[in-house]
């Protein structure tokens, strides 16, 4: 077993243990950065399979952009932890189905592949001298999978206006500024002069 193997399983094992932090962990903040954890986990993975541009993508755009909206939407809605405990088990019988699904879906995929793999040849033999693969994904993302490449950024805008839209909802209690009021008030409605005789010490 080489040291790439080694560390690939190993970063496996730690991105499952991430990913199963994010779904069992009580506080939303600490799914969050579970998360977050999962995702770098995630990028070194891509590293070792020589995707250096999915890998430092997934830094920059998801763990530096998009978790950090989710912190933030976490932080500034006023969420009851108590009431998300008491719906967890009630959606844990669609839950382990939808797990169950999706690990028959990724087994038939390697099953799949193993059975091609005798005469298959690793992707780094076949690429020339000057090959980048951050140039050939951006072909492939700009022509043949254009429609669905704006459809994406259509969903994340979609999803970027609903999370501000979740934090400008009124709260119970929140004191609020009217910066129109305060802008035109008068001295006159802020400050009376009251006058009156001066009083002497009658002893």
């Amino acid at each position: 077993m080489t040291i790439t193997e080694i560390l690939f399983y190993a970063f496996s094992a730690v991105l499952i243990v991430a990913a199963l932090g994010v779904i069992t962990a009580r506080n939303p903040v600490h799914a969050a950065m579970f998360l977050v954890f999962a995702f770098f986990n995630s990028a070194v993975l891509w590293l070792l399979m020589e995707a250096e541009f999915l890998a430092i993508v997934l830094v920059l755009v998801y763990v530096g952009a998009v978790m950090v909206l989710f912190l933030f939407v976490v932080m500034m809605l006023n969420i009851n932890v108590s009431q998300l405990r008491t719906g967890f088990t009630r959606y844990a019988p669609l839950g382990i189905v939808i797990a169950i699904l999706v690990v028959v879906e990724i087994g038939s995929v390697v099953w799949v592949k193993h059975l091609g793999a005798e005469g298959a040849q690793p992707a780094a033999s076949l690429a020339v001298e000057g090959y980048s693969n951050t140039r050939a994904l951006g072909n492939l993302l700009y022509t043949e999978y254009l429609y669905p490449f704006e459809l994406a950024a259509v969903l994340l805008l979609v999803a970027i206006v609903a999370a501000i839209s979740l934090t400008m909802h009124p709260r119970r209690g929140a004191k609020t500024q009217d910066i129109g009021a305060q802008v035109s008030v008068r001295a006159k409605d802020r400050v009376r002069l009251v006058k009156m005789k001066a009083e002497k010490d009658a002893s």
